[in-house]
């Protein structure tokens, strides 16, 4: 359906985001997931959005990638 696995991710203070961390990242998945649960990129944010709880708000999340899209997941 031309839909693939992507991750993004917040990095810990002190982790630079590139090749070699997203490289490592994926392999860590392919590792401990099945083949078709890896991602196959991994975005890096500064800041990911969250509720006040501290609970990842991921409406936002699918909104930037599904922007353009006749279909969306929800």
């Amino acid at each position: 359906m031309g839909e693939e696995v992507k991750a993004v991710a917040q990095l810990m203070p002190g982790f630079q985001p590139g090749a070699e961390t997203e490289a490592e990242l994926i392999g860590f998945c392919r590792d401990h997931l099945a083949h078709h649960k890896c991602p196959r990129s991994i975005d890096f944010e500064a800041q990911l959005p969250r509720l006040p709880t501290g609970k990842l708000y991921k409406g936002p999340l699918r909104d930037r990638y599904w922007k353009g899209h006749k279909s969306r997941i929800l």
